[in-house]
């Protein structure tokens, strides 16, 4: 059954860079997680079906706030500080470090997390150490496979067998997606449908 995802409304609300800054509306919420440069704003703008809507920062790594975008006045997402910076200082990756354990530990809205790896490499240490790190506070966890369209078609099951092994995932379990051709977009949605609680 395909699902219809009709993305009427978006606003960036809130850049957060401390708990009390969160929204308090307690709409419900999915965090978006990945290494700089994975292409969280891409996602973001693809998902939304919005042209540049979400921007990189012009500094990989610099970013260190939560970015709360209401859609449809009904949930956020929530994009996350891109981790994995070579030139981030120690300070900030500390101040990363605090900020998402606030946020992991204390919202009861928290719906899901997407974990975003490039399909292109395989996954960092940075990437197995967040997908643990997340793993630990027993929140569903949707893992996504960035710029697909980048690796052909023939080197896709090798991809998948190196990510899922580097992991410790099922196959099955990696959504595919690019922000080009909108694969994996539908499972996206899906995942959302899934977990939303309509009021």
């Amino acid at each position: 059954m395909v699902i219809c995802v009709k993305i009427l409304d978006v606003k960036l609300t809130i850049s957060a860079v401390r708990e009390s800054q969160f929204p308090e509306d307690n709409k419900e919420e999915y965090l978006l997680v990945g290494r700089s440069n994975v292409g969280k704003s891409s996602f973001i703008n693809s998902l939304i079906n919005r042209k540049n809507f979400a921007r990189t920062s012009a500094s990989p790594g610099k970013t260190q706030t939560l970015n709360f975008y209401l859609i449809n006045d009904f949930f956020y997402l929530v994009d996350a500080p891109g981790y994995g910076y070579a030139r981030v200082n120690r300070e900030l990756k500390n101040k990363f470090g605090l900020i998402m354990e606030s946020y992991l530990e204390k919202r009861d809205n928290l719906k899901m997390v997407f974990l975003l790896i490039d399909f292109r490499h395989k996954p960092t240490d940075d990437d197995v150490m967040m997908y643990n790190y997340l793993k630990h506070y027993n929140i569903p966890l949707s893992i996504v496979c960035t710029k697909v369209d980048k690796v052909s078609r023939n080197s896709h099951e090798k991809q998948m067998n190196i990510i899922s092994k580097t992991l410790g995932v099922e196959k099955k379990d990696l959504i595919l997606f690019s922000s080009v051709t909108k694969m994996g977009r539908q499972e996206v949605y899906e995942k959302l449908i899934e977990t939303l609680e309509i009021k």
